[in-house]
């Protein structure tokens, strides 16, 4: 039997460095990160230069548009570095790198780097229809240049980059199930009114619907005229005092079972959806970070082991359930909030095992720098 797994594959603008990567996804477990490991192709001509590889964090605040006068929106972080080539000491190779250096022959040399748990995860800002550019958000990249020591300045024509992402899947167990109640009294009126909220679970996967169950008591002299339910999103870039803001992905606007009057009580459930592509022309939208010009999603919940261990460059994402009661121009609001987790699920675990009589399917990208991730063409690797 015959085993197909894919590889990535990007050659350096000279063609003296191929790097090949089996995957472009590294998955964050909150206390580790997946390492990072590949093979590069030295070509003969450099065999006696030396060969050194990073991982970049790109974190980009601002629009390229607004650059001016030697003004730079954009940070360029090299979390980790190391010599590749010639060699400093024996790794254990993967099966993936194994089977990689036996087929590209004796130039071939394996490399892994690995992610601090604390670095930032990939996720980009929704930019607005005539914004030209990278679009604002954390990018990774992984880098192999030739030089004298990791802290030369790389030439373009030596230098290959290919984008990869950090991201986090959903936690296989439930949490506790969200659970509000808040209540509001007036000042010359009598008694209150009492408006309570519950998720059926704390944990939805993209594209699952979110059963919002409110109860609504009026003990009070006043008249519920309305009833609003959204889903918001929150975005929070670190590196700004006052970088949070929210954006409004889902929302349901009803006036069903009301007027609600004193001494009634309305139950109901709402059903949110959020999704992309009820918001593509909304600026600032956080996206799960991208790698290719291909659509996404929304972003996904960022989990931290504590609230202490916020990134100076990230950007931390979290979605609540917000609703609202109108009571009119005098009477004022009611609302309420439950925080809640949006995440893709993790995939299958079970992988084909890599044997020697497998195939390689190599994914090759152009011969091009960091700025632009081109298009990817497809190519059989035998």
């Amino acid at each position: 039997m015959v085993f197909n797994f894919k590889v990535f594959k990007k050659q350096s603008p000279n063609g003296k460095l191929t790097i090949y990567l089996g995957k472009r996804d590294f998955v964050d477990y909150i206390s580790a990160v997946e390492p990072i490991d590949g093979v590069v192709v030295v070509d003969e001509e450099y065999k006696d230069r030396k060969v050194f590889g990073q991982i970049i964090c790109s974190f980009r605040y601002g629009r390229e548009e607004d650059e001016v006068m030697g003004l730079n929106f954009q940070k360029d972080l090299t979390l980790t570095s190391e010599q590749i080539y010639p060699p400093s000491e024996k790794d254990n190779p993967t099966k993936l790198q194994e089977r990689l250096v036996r087929k590209l022959g004796s130039n071939a040399y394996p490399f892994c780097f690995t992610l601090p748990p604390s670095a930032p995860a990939s996720v980009t800002l929704q930019p607005g229809l005539d914004d030209e550019g990278q679009p604002c958000g954390v990018y990774y990249y992984v880098k192999l240049f030739v030089g004298e020591n990791d802290t030369d300045r790389t030439h373009k024509r030596s230098t290959v980059s290919m984008a990869i992402r950090k991201i986090q899947y959903a936690p296989s167990k439930q949490g506790k199930q969200p659970c509000t109640i808040v209540r509001k009294d007036f000042m010359m009126s009598p008694g209150e009114l009492e408006l309570e909220v519950n998720l059926d679970k704390q944990l939805y996967h993209h594209g699952e619907k979110i059963a919002v169950n409110i109860v609504v008591r009026n003990n009070s002299n006043k008249v519920v005229k309305k009833i609003k339910a959204m889903v918001q999103q929150g975005v929070d870039v670190v590196l700004f005092q006052n970088g949070q803001y929210r954006s409004t992905v889902a929302h349901v606007e009803t006036q069903e079972g009301c007027p609600i009057n004193p001494g009634s009580t309305l139950q109901k459930v709402f059903y949110l959806l959020p999704l992309l592509s009820s918001n593509k022309d909304r600026r600032g939208i956080a996206l799960d970070g991208q790698i290719k010009k291909q659509d996404t999603d929304l972003a996904s919940t960022t989990l931290l082991a504590s609230p202490d261990q916020r990134d100076a460059f990230g950007i931390i994402v979290s979605y609540a359930v917000k609703v609202k009661l109108y009571l009119g121009a005098l009477g004022g609001e009611l609302a309420a909030e439950l925080p809640f987790v949006l995440m893709h699920p993790k995939p299958n675990a079970k992988g084909k095992l890599i044997q020697a009589d497998s195939q390689a399917d190599v994914e090759m990208f152009r011969q091009d720098t960091v700025v632009a991730e081109p298009e990817a063409e497809g190519e059989k690797f035998e």
